[in-house]
Protein backbone atom coordinates (compact mmCIF):
# COMPACT_ATOMS: atom_id res chain seq x y z
CA UNK A 1 0.00 0.00 0.00
CA UNK A 2 1.11 3.66 -0.78
CA UNK A 3 2.41 5.31 1.99
CA UNK A 4 0.83 8.84 2.49
CA UNK A 5 3.15 11.74 3.76
CA UNK A 6 2.75 11.83 7.49
CA UNK A 7 0.90 14.87 8.45
CA UNK A 8 -0.89 15.15 11.78
CA UNK A 9 -3.02 17.11 13.88
CA UNK A 10 -2.94 16.81 17.79
CA UNK A 11 -5.86 17.31 18.60
CA UNK A 12 -5.76 15.15 22.00
CA UNK A 13 -5.75 17.33 24.92
CA UNK A 14 -3.63 16.92 27.45
CA UNK A 15 -6.60 18.19 30.03
CA UNK A 16 -8.54 15.21 28.36
CA UNK A 17 -6.70 11.72 29.89
CA UNK A 18 -7.19 8.50 27.88
CA UNK A 19 -9.41 5.58 28.97
CA UNK A 20 -5.71 3.58 29.28
CA UNK A 21 -3.84 6.35 31.38
CA UNK A 22 -2.16 5.40 34.54
CA UNK A 23 -3.36 6.80 37.83
CA UNK A 24 -1.86 9.97 38.97
CA UNK A 25 0.91 8.64 41.87
CA UNK A 26 0.10 10.50 45.34
CA UNK A 27 1.37 13.68 45.61
CA UNK A 28 3.88 15.02 47.77
CA UNK A 29 2.69 16.44 51.01
CA UNK A 30 4.12 19.76 50.77
CA UNK A 31 2.58 20.66 53.50
CA UNK A 32 0.61 23.88 51.93
CA UNK A 33 -1.85 26.00 53.70
CA UNK A 34 -5.29 25.66 53.41
CA UNK A 35 -5.85 27.45 50.00
CA UNK A 36 -2.21 28.13 49.30
CA UNK A 37 -2.04 26.13 46.14
CA UNK A 38 -1.92 27.76 42.86
CA UNK A 39 -3.00 31.42 44.49
CA UNK A 40 0.12 31.01 46.41
CA UNK A 41 1.44 30.77 43.67
CA UNK A 42 0.07 33.35 41.46
CA UNK A 43 0.40 35.66 43.92
CA UNK A 44 4.34 36.18 43.60
CA UNK A 45 4.33 34.96 39.94
CA UNK A 46 2.22 37.38 38.30
CA UNK A 47 3.29 37.03 34.70
CA UNK A 48 1.78 33.81 34.86
CA UNK A 49 -2.22 36.01 34.60
CA UNK A 50 -1.49 36.25 30.71
CA UNK A 51 -1.67 32.15 30.71
CA UNK A 52 -4.77 31.87 32.63
CA UNK A 53 -6.45 34.17 30.30
CA UNK A 54 -5.96 32.12 27.40
CA UNK A 55 -9.25 30.00 25.89
CA UNK A 56 -7.28 26.42 26.38
CA UNK A 57 -6.00 25.97 29.68
CA UNK A 58 -4.43 22.43 30.69
CA UNK A 59 -6.72 21.01 33.76
CA UNK A 60 -3.96 20.87 36.39
CA UNK A 61 -3.40 24.70 35.56
CA UNK A 62 -7.03 25.48 35.44
CA UNK A 63 -7.51 23.32 39.35
CA UNK A 64 -4.69 25.55 39.97
CA UNK A 65 -2.89 22.26 41.00
CA UNK A 66 0.95 23.77 40.60
CA UNK A 67 2.69 21.47 42.35
CA UNK A 68 1.13 18.70 40.36
CA UNK A 69 4.19 19.11 38.13
CA UNK A 70 6.40 21.21 40.17
CA UNK A 71 8.07 21.08 43.37
CA UNK A 72 8.17 24.46 45.64
CA UNK A 73 11.32 23.73 47.18
CA UNK A 74 13.81 22.57 45.07
CA UNK A 75 14.75 20.33 42.17
CA UNK A 76 17.50 19.40 39.64
CA UNK A 77 15.00 20.24 37.05
CA UNK A 78 14.49 23.39 34.89
CA UNK A 79 11.57 25.20 36.08
CA UNK A 80 11.62 23.39 39.43
CA UNK A 81 9.67 20.63 37.74
CA UNK A 82 8.69 17.41 40.37
CA UNK A 83 10.07 14.64 37.51
CA UNK A 84 10.96 14.45 33.78
CA UNK A 85 8.75 16.46 31.63
CA UNK A 86 7.45 13.60 29.60
CA UNK A 87 6.94 11.73 32.50
CA UNK A 88 4.77 13.91 34.36
CA UNK A 89 2.87 14.04 31.75
CA UNK A 90 2.40 10.38 31.36
CA UNK A 91 1.66 9.89 35.35
CA UNK A 92 -1.87 11.30 33.45
CA UNK A 93 -2.22 10.38 30.37
CA UNK A 94 -0.20 7.10 30.52
CA UNK A 95 1.53 5.64 27.29
CA UNK A 96 -0.21 7.68 24.35
CA UNK A 97 1.08 5.13 21.75
CA UNK A 98 -0.09 1.39 22.22
CA UNK A 99 1.53 -1.48 22.24
CA UNK A 100 1.41 -3.15 18.93
CA UNK A 101 0.49 0.30 17.14
CA UNK A 102 0.75 -0.21 13.31
CA UNK A 103 1.99 3.20 12.85
CA UNK A 104 3.50 5.89 15.32
CA UNK A 105 3.77 9.62 15.42
CA UNK A 106 7.71 10.03 15.91
CA UNK A 107 7.21 12.46 18.80
CA UNK A 108 4.53 10.50 20.66
CA UNK A 109 7.42 7.76 20.30
CA UNK A 110 9.83 9.56 21.59
CA UNK A 111 8.05 10.88 24.57
CA UNK A 112 8.37 14.83 23.74
CA UNK A 113 5.24 15.75 24.22
CA UNK A 114 6.03 19.56 24.69
CA UNK A 115 6.79 19.12 21.39
CA UNK A 116 3.25 19.58 20.34
CA UNK A 117 1.44 20.87 23.44
CA UNK A 118 1.87 23.29 25.65
CA UNK A 119 2.07 22.13 29.24
CA UNK A 120 -0.02 25.55 30.89
CA UNK A 121 -2.44 27.33 28.18
CA UNK A 122 -2.81 27.55 24.57
CA UNK A 123 -4.93 29.53 21.89
CA UNK A 124 -5.35 25.99 20.45
CA UNK A 125 -7.71 23.28 20.80
CA UNK A 126 -5.71 20.55 22.51
CA UNK A 127 -3.48 22.63 24.36
CA UNK A 128 -1.72 22.62 21.18
CA UNK A 129 1.69 24.98 20.93
CA UNK A 130 0.75 26.40 17.41
CA UNK A 131 -2.83 25.90 15.01
CA UNK A 132 -2.41 22.81 13.47
CA UNK A 133 -1.65 23.10 10.08
CA UNK A 134 0.82 25.34 11.18
CA UNK A 135 2.06 23.34 14.03
CA UNK A 136 2.16 20.25 11.78
CA UNK A 137 4.07 22.24 9.55
CA UNK A 138 6.59 23.21 11.37
CA UNK A 139 7.90 19.34 10.46
CA UNK A 140 5.96 18.62 7.47
CA UNK A 141 7.04 21.70 5.84
CA UNK A 142 7.20 20.47 2.27
CA UNK A 143 4.05 19.12 2.71
CA UNK A 144 1.99 22.08 4.26
CA UNK A 145 3.59 24.34 1.62
CA UNK A 146 2.31 22.24 -1.38
CA UNK A 147 -0.86 21.65 0.24
CA UNK A 148 -1.02 25.56 0.04
CA UNK A 149 -0.25 25.71 -3.40
CA UNK A 150 -2.68 23.38 -5.13
CA UNK A 151 -5.23 24.18 -7.04
CA UNK A 152 -7.73 21.48 -6.18
CA UNK A 153 -7.82 20.86 -2.21
CA UNK A 154 -9.02 17.81 -0.27
CA UNK A 155 -11.83 19.48 1.81
CA UNK A 156 -10.55 17.56 5.18
CA UNK A 157 -7.49 18.38 4.83
CA UNK A 158 -8.57 22.03 4.57
CA UNK A 159 -10.50 21.50 8.41
CA UNK A 160 -6.88 20.02 9.81
CA UNK A 161 -4.80 16.86 9.45
CA UNK A 162 -6.67 15.10 11.90
CA UNK A 163 -9.80 14.21 9.87
CA UNK A 164 -7.85 11.75 8.65
CA UNK A 165 -5.11 11.11 10.93
CA UNK A 166 -4.89 10.25 14.29
CA UNK A 167 -2.32 12.39 16.80
CA UNK A 168 -0.13 9.92 18.86
CA UNK A 169 -0.72 6.69 16.90
CA UNK A 170 -2.92 4.05 14.99
CA UNK A 171 -3.56 0.88 15.84
CA UNK A 172 -4.09 -0.31 12.11
CA UNK A 173 -3.29 1.80 9.64
CA UNK A 174 -0.04 2.85 8.44
CA UNK A 175 0.88 6.91 8.28
CA UNK A 176 -1.20 6.99 11.35
CA UNK A 177 -4.08 6.95 9.35
CA UNK A 178 -7.32 6.43 11.34
CA UNK A 179 -8.36 3.54 9.26
CA UNK A 180 -6.33 2.09 6.45
CA UNK A 181 -7.28 2.99 2.86
CA UNK A 182 -10.01 2.75 0.76
CA UNK A 183 -11.97 2.15 4.67
CA UNK A 184 -10.98 5.88 5.23
CA UNK A 185 -11.95 7.28 2.01
CA UNK A 186 -15.13 5.17 1.66
CA UNK A 187 -16.37 6.81 4.94
CA UNK A 188 -16.92 10.23 2.76
CA UNK A 189 -16.94 8.89 -0.86
CA UNK A 190 -19.84 6.62 -1.37
CA UNK A 191 -18.89 4.04 -3.92
CA UNK A 192 -22.23 2.84 -4.52
CA UNK A 193 -23.40 6.11 -5.97
CA UNK A 194 -23.87 6.03 -9.89
CA UNK A 195 -22.17 9.08 -10.28
CA UNK A 196 -19.04 6.92 -8.58
CA UNK A 197 -19.43 4.51 -10.66
CA UNK A 198 -19.39 7.03 -13.55
CA UNK A 199 -16.49 8.70 -12.53
CA UNK A 200 -14.33 5.53 -12.48
CA UNK A 201 -15.31 5.14 -16.24
CA UNK A 202 -17.73 1.83 -15.14
CA UNK A 203 -14.72 0.16 -13.00
CA UNK A 204 -15.71 -0.93 -9.53
CA UNK A 205 -12.95 0.54 -7.64
CA UNK A 206 -14.66 1.01 -4.20
CA UNK A 207 -12.48 -1.69 -2.62
CA UNK A 208 -9.11 -0.54 -5.00
CA UNK A 209 -6.16 1.36 -3.01
CA UNK A 210 -7.58 4.85 -4.05
CA UNK A 211 -3.93 6.56 -2.77
CA UNK A 212 -2.73 4.74 -6.36
CA UNK A 213 -4.15 7.12 -8.68
CA UNK A 214 -5.23 9.92 -6.22
CA UNK A 215 -3.55 12.13 -4.04
CA UNK A 216 -4.94 12.37 -0.47
CA UNK A 217 -3.51 16.05 0.59
CA UNK A 218 -4.63 17.53 -2.93
CA UNK A 219 -3.12 18.17 -6.70
CA UNK A 220 -3.16 20.64 -9.38
CA UNK A 221 -4.91 17.78 -11.71
CA UNK A 222 -8.47 17.12 -12.38
CA UNK A 223 -9.77 14.52 -10.34
CA UNK A 224 -6.95 15.33 -7.57
CA UNK A 225 -5.24 12.43 -9.08
CA UNK A 226 -1.22 12.76 -8.62
CA UNK A 227 -0.06 15.44 -10.83
CA UNK A 228 1.87 12.80 -13.21
CA UNK A 229 -0.82 10.40 -14.95
CA UNK A 230 0.45 7.86 -16.76
CA UNK A 231 -0.90 8.78 -20.28
CA UNK A 232 -3.71 5.63 -20.73
CA UNK A 233 -5.17 6.78 -17.17
CA UNK A 234 -5.24 10.73 -18.57
CA UNK A 235 -7.12 9.65 -21.47
CA UNK A 236 -9.47 7.50 -20.00
CA UNK A 237 -8.37 4.51 -21.55
CA UNK A 238 -8.22 1.60 -18.80
CA UNK A 239 -8.99 -1.27 -21.07
CA UNK A 240 -5.94 -0.46 -23.11
CA UNK A 241 -3.93 -2.18 -20.11
CA UNK A 242 -7.23 -3.66 -18.10
CA UNK A 243 -9.80 -6.14 -19.60
CA UNK A 244 -12.89 -4.16 -20.40
CA UNK A 245 -15.25 -2.88 -17.52
CA UNK A 246 -17.78 -4.55 -16.09
CA UNK A 247 -16.11 -8.22 -17.15
CA UNK A 248 -16.12 -10.67 -14.48
CA UNK A 249 -11.99 -10.04 -14.50
CA UNK A 250 -11.94 -6.18 -15.14
CA UNK A 251 -8.84 -5.21 -13.54
CA UNK A 252 -6.77 -8.42 -15.10
CA UNK A 253 -3.87 -6.64 -17.27
CA UNK A 254 -3.79 -7.90 -20.72
CA UNK A 255 -0.49 -9.02 -20.27
CA UNK A 256 1.58 -9.55 -18.02
CA UNK A 257 4.46 -7.21 -16.64
CA UNK A 258 7.29 -5.56 -19.26
CA UNK A 259 5.36 -7.18 -21.59
CA UNK A 260 2.11 -5.66 -21.26
CA UNK A 261 4.79 -2.06 -20.99
CA UNK A 262 6.19 -3.14 -24.24
CA UNK A 263 3.30 -2.79 -26.02
CA UNK A 264 4.14 1.15 -25.68
CA UNK A 265 7.37 1.43 -24.35
CA UNK A 266 8.95 -1.50 -27.13
CA UNK A 267 12.29 0.72 -28.00
CA UNK A 268 12.88 1.69 -24.63
CA UNK A 269 12.86 -2.16 -22.87
CA UNK A 270 14.81 -3.12 -26.41
CA UNK A 271 17.31 -0.89 -25.30
CA UNK A 272 17.22 -1.39 -21.80
CA UNK A 273 17.80 -5.32 -21.96
CA UNK A 274 20.48 -4.72 -24.94
CA UNK A 275 22.95 -3.37 -22.33
CA UNK A 276 25.62 -5.38 -20.87
CA UNK A 277 24.69 -4.56 -17.57
CA UNK A 278 21.10 -4.45 -16.73
CA UNK A 279 19.57 -3.60 -13.39
CA UNK A 280 17.96 -6.39 -11.26
CA UNK A 281 14.41 -5.38 -11.07
CA UNK A 282 14.54 -4.61 -14.98
CA UNK A 283 14.61 -8.87 -14.78
CA UNK A 284 12.74 -9.39 -12.33
CA UNK A 285 10.12 -11.22 -13.86
CA UNK A 286 6.00 -10.14 -13.85
CA UNK A 287 5.92 -7.11 -11.96
CA UNK A 288 9.46 -5.80 -13.20
CA UNK A 289 8.52 -2.27 -14.06
CA UNK A 290 6.29 -2.05 -10.87
CA UNK A 291 8.80 -2.57 -8.99
CA UNK A 292 9.45 0.80 -9.11
CA UNK A 293 6.94 2.66 -11.04
CA UNK A 294 3.29 3.77 -10.35
CA UNK A 295 1.03 2.12 -13.92
CA UNK A 296 -1.17 5.04 -12.79
CA UNK A 297 -0.55 8.63 -11.36
CA UNK A 298 2.50 9.82 -9.04
CA UNK A 299 3.97 12.78 -7.74
CA UNK A 300 7.43 11.51 -8.72
CA UNK A 301 9.09 11.98 -11.85
CA UNK A 302 8.53 8.94 -14.41
CA UNK A 303 6.02 7.27 -12.46
CA UNK A 304 8.56 6.41 -9.78
CA UNK A 305 6.54 4.74 -6.97
CA UNK A 306 8.99 7.02 -4.38
CA UNK A 307 11.44 9.57 -4.14
CA UNK A 308 14.03 8.01 -6.06
CA UNK A 309 16.27 7.99 -2.44
CA UNK A 310 13.83 6.34 -0.95
CA UNK A 311 13.02 3.77 -4.02
CA UNK A 312 16.74 2.51 -4.04
CA UNK A 313 17.12 3.13 -0.14
CA UNK A 314 14.60 0.05 -0.18
CA UNK A 315 17.22 -2.47 -1.83
CA UNK A 316 20.31 -1.03 -1.44
CA UNK A 317 19.89 -0.50 2.24
CA UNK A 318 23.60 -0.97 3.34
CA UNK A 319 24.91 1.58 1.05
CA UNK A 320 21.91 4.01 2.81
CA UNK A 321 23.38 3.33 6.17
CA UNK A 322 27.18 3.74 5.16
CA UNK A 323 25.76 6.88 3.78
CA UNK A 324 24.17 7.79 6.76
CA UNK A 325 27.38 7.43 9.08
CA UNK A 326 28.92 9.68 6.28
CA UNK A 327 30.81 13.42 7.57
CA UNK A 328 31.18 14.29 3.84
CA UNK A 329 28.34 13.19 1.45
CA UNK A 330 28.59 13.46 -2.20
CA UNK A 331 26.37 15.96 -3.41
CA UNK A 332 23.77 14.16 -5.61
CA UNK A 333 23.64 11.48 -3.11
CA UNK A 334 22.80 14.65 -0.11
CA UNK A 335 20.06 15.47 -2.43
CA UNK A 336 18.92 11.93 -3.08
CA UNK A 337 19.40 12.12 -6.83
CA UNK A 338 20.89 8.63 -7.32
CA UNK A 339 20.12 8.84 -11.23
CA UNK A 340 22.75 11.96 -11.41
CA UNK A 341 25.29 9.10 -11.71
CA UNK A 342 23.48 5.81 -12.50
CA UNK A 343 21.36 4.74 -14.55
CA UNK A 344 18.21 3.15 -12.83
CA UNK A 345 17.71 0.45 -15.69
CA UNK A 346 20.88 -0.89 -17.34
CA UNK A 347 24.43 0.78 -18.81
CA UNK A 348 27.62 -1.14 -20.52
CA UNK A 349 29.48 0.03 -17.48
CA UNK A 350 30.27 -0.93 -14.02
CA UNK A 351 28.01 -0.19 -11.02
CA UNK A 352 25.09 1.26 -13.46
CA UNK A 353 27.24 4.80 -14.34
CA UNK A 354 25.85 6.71 -16.99
CA UNK A 355 29.16 7.29 -18.07
CA UNK A 356 32.00 3.90 -17.61
CA UNK A 357 35.03 6.41 -17.86
CA UNK A 358 34.77 8.03 -13.62
CA UNK A 359 37.26 10.79 -14.63
CA UNK A 360 34.79 11.62 -17.81
CA UNK A 361 31.65 11.08 -15.67
CA UNK A 362 32.94 13.11 -12.58
CA UNK A 363 34.14 15.81 -15.14
CA UNK A 364 30.19 16.91 -15.69
CA UNK A 365 30.15 18.36 -12.52
CA UNK A 366 33.50 19.20 -11.37
CA UNK A 367 35.45 21.56 -13.82
CA UNK A 368 38.71 20.45 -11.85
CA UNK A 369 39.80 18.69 -14.64
CA UNK A 370 40.67 22.24 -16.18
CA UNK A 371 43.28 22.64 -13.79
CA UNK A 372 44.37 19.71 -11.60
CA UNK A 373 48.05 18.39 -12.07
CA UNK A 374 47.49 14.89 -10.51
CA UNK A 375 47.58 12.02 -13.20
CA UNK A 376 44.37 10.85 -13.91
CA UNK A 377 43.37 8.18 -16.70
CA UNK A 378 43.80 4.91 -18.55
CA UNK A 379 47.89 5.81 -19.11
CA UNK A 380 48.14 6.00 -14.95
CA UNK A 381 48.46 2.57 -13.31
CA UNK A 382 47.61 2.65 -9.58
CA UNK A 383 50.85 1.95 -8.26
CA UNK A 384 48.99 0.00 -4.97
CA UNK A 385 47.31 -2.30 -7.74
CA UNK A 386 48.80 -3.10 -11.11
CA UNK A 387 45.30 -3.91 -12.10
CA UNK A 388 43.78 -0.76 -12.11
CA UNK A 389 44.36 2.70 -13.24
CA UNK A 390 44.29 6.05 -11.60
CA UNK A 391 40.66 8.24 -11.65
CA UNK A 392 38.77 10.00 -9.23
CA UNK A 393 37.37 7.17 -7.04
CA UNK A 394 41.23 5.68 -6.33
CA UNK A 395 41.51 9.06 -3.86
CA UNK A 396 37.74 9.55 -3.22
CA UNK A 397 34.29 7.59 -2.50
CA UNK A 398 31.62 8.59 -4.35
CA UNK A 399 29.23 8.61 -1.70
CA UNK A 400 30.66 10.23 1.25
CA UNK A 401 32.72 9.08 4.50
CA UNK A 402 33.73 9.88 7.59
CA UNK A 403 36.47 12.28 6.69
CA UNK A 404 36.44 15.44 4.71
CA UNK A 405 36.81 15.76 0.51
CA UNK A 406 34.88 12.48 0.44
CA UNK A 407 38.12 10.92 1.44
CA UNK A 408 38.51 7.44 3.08
CA UNK A 409 41.47 8.74 5.35
CA UNK A 410 41.22 11.12 8.50
CA UNK A 411 44.19 13.10 7.15
CA UNK A 412 45.17 13.81 3.65
CA UNK A 413 49.23 12.74 4.32
CA UNK A 414 47.55 9.41 5.08
CA UNK A 415 46.01 9.13 2.06
CA UNK A 416 48.55 10.38 -0.33
CA UNK A 417 51.58 8.28 1.25
CA UNK A 418 49.50 5.32 0.12
CA UNK A 419 50.97 5.61 -3.14
CA UNK A 420 53.79 8.06 -2.15
CA UNK A 421 55.51 6.27 0.52
CA UNK A 422 59.23 8.23 0.59
CA UNK A 423 57.20 10.98 2.25
CA UNK A 424 55.78 8.63 5.20
CA UNK A 425 56.71 9.71 8.58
Amino acid sequence: MRTIPVLLALSVALGSAPASAAPRSAKPNHRLKTGAEGKLCVDCHTEFAKELAKPVIHSPVRARDCVGCHDPHASKLPGLLAGAPNDICASCHGEVVPAGATSAHKPAVERKCTTCHDPHASETKGVLVKPTLELCGSCHKPLVERIAKVKRKHAPVQNGCASCHESHASAKAPSILKAAVPALCIGCHKTDKPIFLKQHLGYKVGAADCTTCHDPHGSDTKGMLFDRVHSPVARGMCSQCHEAAGSTNQFATKAKGAELCKTCHGPLVTKMLSKNRVHSPVLGGEDDCLKCHNPHASQQKALLERPIRDLCGSCHVDTMQREARAFSRHEPVRDGDCAACHDPHGTDGPLLLTNENIVALCKGCHDWGAHSSHPLGENFVDPRNPNLTLDCLSCHRSHGTEYKKLMPFPKQSDLCTTCHAKYRR
